[in-house]
């Protein structure tokens, strides 16, 4: 059953939209613009928890007596973090050093309301089976990656690179439904 409370959902990925629409009847989507760099030693976890919680905070002073949503997603290899690629060289870079590879999905909710701030990270173990140079290559021309943490979409025609996934799906995807919702119903208890 979905749930009714005043939500807004920081972020402009039509990914995160459609996922939020399978846990709340109604919200609105009002686009975070914050400076997402990584500081100097920032560990992963901590580096996209930041990111989620910085995208919620932005737009809460634009959404009196609501919650805002914020999340972020990155793809990491070890302590090497795959952000959106910034051309097709770098997407071609990040999924060879993928390729064969299992590594980590992490995905970062942040709830906040100006007083209050909930916060969970997702990690999901991916394994992509090997890539040919020519099948990154298409890939990229496809359009898909170019907005995509690690330069992939599992949604989409890169699911067809996993060879196994543990952890969330959803989450890979953008969003976490399960954790998404439990943060979901704590808040609507206490609205």
């Amino acid at each position: 059953m979905k749930l009714s409370l005043p939500l807004v959902l920081a972020s402009q990925s039509p990914r995160r939209s459609e996922l939020l629409a399978q846990l709340v009847n109604d919200f609105s989507v009002r686009a975070a613009h914050i400076d997402e760099v990584r500081q100097a030693g920032e560990a992963p976890a901590d580096y996209v928890a930041r990111l989620a919680r910085e995208k919620a905070q932005a737009i809460v002073p634009l959404a009196p007596g609501q919650w805002v949503l914020g999340s972020d997603t990155i793809v990491t290899l070890g302590q090497q973090i795959f952000e959106k690629p910034v051309d097709e060289q770098d997407c071609i870079n990040m999924l060879s050093q993928l390729s064969g590879q299992t590594h980590q999905v992490l995905t970062a909710v942040a709830l906040c309301n100006g007083q209050q701030i909930h916060q969970q990270t997702v990690t999901t173990q991916v394994t992509f089976r090997q890539l040919s140079e020519a099948e990154i290559v298409a890939y990229w021309h496809t359009g898909e990656p170019a907005d995509k943490a690690g330069g992939y979409g599992i949604q989409g025609l890169a699911g067809s690179f996993v060879a196994h996934i543990s952890g969330s799906y959803s989450a890979v995807v953008g969003l976490p439904l399960c954790q998404t919702q439990q943060l979901l119903k704590a808040v609507s208890k206490e609205s």
